[in-house]
């Protein structure tokens, strides 16, 4: 095989592994670099105003299509609400947090995590002299200390750092971040993870009803959903699918909020149901659902997030809202 044009580190500083397939990257890369450039062009006629950015279909249809690495950081904010949040509280809220005392406990805890926090990305494993494990380390202690119903919650770290990568400014990863925990996924991160115990149970009932067979393949084989989705919901799947994939999925969570978690979630098992309906033990069915993100449909980012709104059919936020509180009833009366 001809030696690829790809380095064996992506743009984010991700290493590529001895079983990267260069062969089918090289291939998607053929087709995903024209719908780049084209929407690059896009978004560059867009930005050229972007305090005219305003919600509706045309906006809506962008983000779906994603949004270039050059303005993710400004659009995130935007869509968000991130922005208007730092605005009304105050620039200057992440620097006084910085200023101030925090918990040794915390520290400790965020300590112990930073070294886990990506290894495999060449920007974190620079030992404790890397400057994006420092600017890591100040964004979750200054959130830890600003929120401290929910403190540092493993988890955090990956997304913390992922949005580093991202935005290339702490301020920005903190106002984010603020979002994603206070406002999109309420509950998930902290003492108990409510939230994301609820919302696990959402997803089996979303496959209960459109995916009945793998339902009662994983119910008679004994399969508990956390053991096979908890951490793509506390991840929000990073670590999980490939990066361009996950920023793909982010771009659409910070619009239209925590349903899209459920989407990918939902495409991901029943683009693989004949391999989920062969499965006749635990083990089996186990590594099916690991090797779920593995597969090859998930680096094709664009087609992949085509599909996210396509194969799973109608999903309201109305329906998860519905869910949730079902189940949460349910979990509080017993």
């Amino acid at each position: 095989m001809a030696k690829s044009s790809f380095s064996k580190v992506d743009e984010y500083g991700f290493e590529r592994g001895d079983d990267f397939n260069y062969e089918a990257y090289e291939e998607f890369m053929s087709e995903y670099l024209p719908v780049l450039a084209r929407r690059s062009r896009k978004w560059a006629r867009l930005m050229i105003n972007p305090t005219s950015l305003k919600r509706g279909p045309l906006i809506k249809r962008y983000m779906r299509k994603g949004v270039p690495a050059e303005h993710r950081s400004q659009v995130w904010l935007w869509a968000s609400g991130a922005a208007q949040l730092r605005e009304k509280m105050g620039p200057n809220l992440y620097r006084e947090l910085l200023d101030e005392p925090h918990d040794d406990e915390v520290v400790s805890s965020i300590c112990v995590d930073l070294p886990r926090t990506f290894p495999d990305n060449i920007f974190f494993n620079q030992s404790d002299q890397s400057e994006l494990r420092n600017q890591l380390f100040r964004v979750l202690c200054a959130y830890a200390h600003h929120n401290k119903r929910v403190g540092y919650c493993q988890g955090l770290n990956y997304i913390a750092g992922l949005l580093l990568l991202v935005t290339k400014s702490e301020e920005n990863s903190f106002w984010l971040l603020k979002i994603l925990v206070e406002q999109i996924l309420p509950d998930y991160y902290g003492p108990t993870m409510e939230g994301v115990v609820v919302d696990i149970d959402v997803l089996g009932e979303l496959v209960r009803l459109k995916a009945p067979a793998i339902h009662r393949q994983v119910s008679d084989l004994g399969l508990p959903w956390p053991v096979v989705t908890t951490k793509w919901f506390i991840c929000l799947f990073a670590e999980v699918l490939p990066v361009e994939t996950v920023l793909r999925i982010w771009d659409c969570l910070f619009y239209e909020g925590s349903k899209i978690i459920f989407r990918v979630c939902l495409t991901l098992i029943k683009n693989q149901t004949s391999t989920l309906l062969t499965c006749d033990d635990f083990g089996s069915l186990a590594s099916a659902f690991k090797s779920l993100t593995n597969d090859s449909s998930t680096l094709h980012c664009h087609p992949f997030m085509k599909s996210i709104f396509q194969v799973p059919g109608p999903l309201s936020t109305a329906t998860i809202i519905r869910l949730r509180e079902k189940i949460s009833q349910e979990r509080h009366k017993s």
